[in-house]
Parts: C-alpha cells; structure tokens; sequence
C-alpha cells in the first residue's frame, strides 16, 4: 500500500508541472536541461483553455477548427536576465518551429518581455501590444476583405511589440500600431528589444521558413513574422 501512495504521488506531481508549475509571466529558477525537457512543450487545445478563448481569441466566425491550433508553453529570459514562464497558441502546422525557436532564444538570453494569451486582454490587439505582450492566434479577416489575416490563422506572431510597431501612411496621416510605439518608429536609434536584420529573432524566424515585416514596402510591422513556406 505503501508503495501505491509514493508512484501516486508521483503521478500526480508530475501532472500538475506538465500543465504549468507556475503561473504565467512569474520569475522561476530551474536548472536549463530541467527547463528545456520540461517547460517547453506543446499539447492540444483543452477543454478549459478553449472556454478562455471563445468569444475572444476564437470568436463565433472563427473559421479555423480547433482541431487546427495548437498550445505552446515556453520559458523566455526578460531584460533583466529574469526566466519567466510564456504561452501562446498557434497553428498545428507551425508549432514545431515555434517550440524550436523560443528553446534558441532562450538558450541565448534573448529577452521577451510578455508572453501571455491575448485573451488576457479580451482579445484586444491594442492592448495586447501597448502592453509589449508577444502573441500569435487571434482570430479575424484583413480589414475590408472576406481573407483570413495570417493571425487570424494562427501563422504570424508578433516580438515585443510595444518596440517594434506597425506603420503606415493612411491618406497621408500615420497609422501606428501600438499608439505608444510611435517614439520606436525611428529605426536608426537603439533601444531595448528592438528588432532589426541583425537580430536574433529576425535570424531564427526567416531562417525556418518565416517573412519579416519590417521588410515590406509601403508597410512596415517590425514586430511581425508570418509563415510563407
């Protein structure tokens, strides 16, 4: 009987960290092969994470399945060199990548400063990005059109947005996503987390297979990388 008592604890132990041992965006401390073997993992789409997306992230026009996304949860470094724990959802068709490129750049102290589902922020992208939070599935169509956005597809994610902004030029007046990104629109200055052609993520992501946006014309989302492979 004994010995029942001790396997089960076990089990149950081991449970309880494979669902997340900490709660999102908490400083932990681990030893990095126990982080990269165990706080690196994809799972599909619960029951109870599904039911903190609906209405938001996955609203009632969604027209991607569920069978079709995937759940990433991953360890990330912030600024200060603090280890923070991060989620995100994403296409199945992606997730692998993904998992292989937030293991490099946590292994290079690459810092991320948020990683939390944007249905933390009701599925609001503004304040998903004013807030710096890294994100990637949120449901929607290009404005004006019947097109699933690369997002909504659950194919693109955004890097420290905050620092990283979209813009464009909208019938000669700026268009700023996150408004309070507009002091980061000056690429020639240097400033934490940017991203640029020399930057580590920029590598990993266009390295697999991903597309830049602070390399489109006319447009510029130096946050974004999609899927084109």
């Amino acid at each position: 009987m004994k010995k029942i008592f001790v396997l089960l604890a076990f089990f149950l132990s081991g449970l309880c960290f494979a669902q997340g041992k900490y709660p999102v965006g908490e400083k932990i401390e681990m030893d990095l092969n126990d982080e990269l073997e165990s706080s690196f993992y994809i799972i599909e789409i619960s029951d109870e994470l599904f039911a903190r997306m609906q209405g938001k992230s996955f609203k009632a026009d969604c027209t991607i399945p569920r069978s079709e996304l995937r759940y990433l949860h991953v360890l990330h470094k912030t600024l200060d060199g603090a280890t923070k724990e991060g989620e995100l959802v994403c296409n199945v068709k992606i997730a692998d990548l993904l998992l292989g490129i937030f293991k490099d750049l946590y292994a290079a102290g690459y810092p991320i400063e948020k990683m939390r589902l944007v249905d933390e922020y009701d599925a609001d992208d503004e304040r998903s990005m004013s807030d710096n939070n890294s994100s990637c599935f949120n449901f929607r169509f290009i404005s004006h059109t019947t097109t699933v956005s690369m997002h909504g597809a659950g194919l693109a994610i955004d890097i420290n947005p905050l620092y990283n902004p979209y813009y464009k030029l909208v019938k000669g007046k700026p268009s700023i996503e996150p408004l309070n990104g507009a002091p980061y629109l000056d690429r020639s200055k240097n400033f934490p987390y940017k991203i640029d052609h020399n930057d580590l993520a920029y590598k990993l992501f266009t390295s697999r297979g991903f597309e830049w946006g602070g390399d489109w014309k006319g447009v510029k989302d130096w946050q974004h990388f999609e899927f084109i492979n």
